[in-house]
C-alpha cells in the first residue's frame, strides 16, 4: 500500500465510529503524522485513551484539538491557533472533515428544524473550518519542494455519503432521511467549490463515501454494496487518500477507491 505521507493532519469527529477509527487508523500507518490533531468533544474520553495507548510510537506531536464544535467560530479558531503553535510555518497538510450528525425522518416527517440543525453541523461545519484553517493548508502546499497536488501536500477530504449523491439517489425504500441527504448532497457541492477556488493554491479538495459503517443501519439493508466494518473503511480510505492526485481534484470516491456520481 502506498504511504499517505502527511506531516500534519487535523481530523474532526473523533469521539467514536468513524472518526475514531481513522485516528486509529493514522496512527498505525508505518509512518503517522508527525503531528496529528483530533478534534473532539471529550479529549479525556475514548480520543485521550488511544492517544496515550500510542504515545512513543513514532508520532511526533499527537494530542486532542480544542475544536469541539465544528459549528462554532471561537472553537474554530482556538482550533487554528493550537495548530498553528505546534505546525510553524510547516503548515498543515491535511484537513479530514469527519464531524457530521442526522437525524431520522421521512419526507413525510421531515422539519425545518432537523435540516437546519442537520445542515449547520454537515454543510456549514466544514466550510467554516475550511476557510478557518485556508492560511495553513496554503503555508503548507507552499512549502520547499511541494509539487503537484495530493494529501501529503495540502488537501481538504471532506466525508460524505453515497446517499448525497443525486444521481445514485440509493436506498430510499430503506432510509429516506431527507435531512442528511440533503446536507450531503450540499457538502459535495462545497468540495467542488473549494476545488475550483484552493486548487490553483496547490491544495487538494475531495468528498470520500466510507460506506454504510457497522454496526448497519438496518437489518437485511443493502446500501451501496452493504455494510463494512469501520476497519475496512478505514483501511480502503488510507489507501485512496494515499493514491489522490491532481486528476482527483474537485472529485467524489467511495472507501473502495471507486469514482462515484454526483
Amino acid at each position: 500500500m502506498e504511504a499517505l505521507g502527511a506531516g500534519s493532519v487535523l481530523l474532526t469527529g473523533c469521539d467514536g465510529g468513524l472518526g475514531l477509527g481513522l485516528l486509529k487508523g493514522l496512527l498505525e500507518l508505518p509512518t503517522p503524522p508527525r503531528h496529528l490533531f483530533a478534534a473532539c468533544l471529550d479529549p479525556q474520553g475514548k480520543v485521550g485513551r488511544v492517544l496515550k495507548g500510542r504515545g512513543g510510537q513514532g508520532v511526533g506531536m499527537s494530542l486532542p484539538c480544542p475544536l469541539t464544535d465544528v459549528t462554532d467560530p471561537n472553537s474554530i479558531r482556538a482550533a487554528v491557533g493550537k495548530v498553528r503553535e505546534k505546525v510553524g510555518r510547516a503548515g498543515l497538510n491535511l484537513l479530514i472533515n469527519d464531524a457530521g450528525t442526522t437525524r431520522r425522518s421521512t419526507l413525510a416527517t421531515e422539519t425545518a428544524e432537523n435540516m437546519t440543525m442537520v445542515y449547520t453541523t454537515n454543510t456549514i461545519g466544514p466550510l467554516q473550518t475550511s476557510q478557518a484553517f485556508l492560511p495553513l493548508l496554503k503555508e503548507a502546499a507552499e512549502a520547499e519542494g511541494q509539487r503537484g497536488l495530493s494529501c501529503s501536500r495540502a488537501a481538504i477530504v471532506n466525508i460524505s455519503s453515497i446517499l448525497g449523491s443525486i444521481q445514485a439517489a440509493e436506498a430510499w425504500e430503506e432510509r429516506q432521511d431527507v435531512c442528511y441527504r440533503c446536507s450531503k448532497a450540499a457538502l459535495n457541492m462545497l468540495t467542488k467549490c473549494l476545488a475550483l477556488e484552493y486548487g490553483g493554491s496547490g491544495i487538494l479538495c475531495v468528498s470520500v463515501d466510507p460506506g454504510c459503517v457497522t454496526p448497519p443501519l438496518g437489518e437485511g439493508m443493502v446500501i451501496h454494496q452493504g455494510p463494512v466494518t469501520v476497519e475496512e473503511s478505514v483501511q480502503g480510505i488510507l489507501q485512496l487518500l494515499a493514491q489522490l492526485s491532481a486528476d482527483s481534484n474537485g472529485t467524489f470516491w467511495d472507501w473502495r477507491g471507486q469514482s462515484l456520481p454526483w
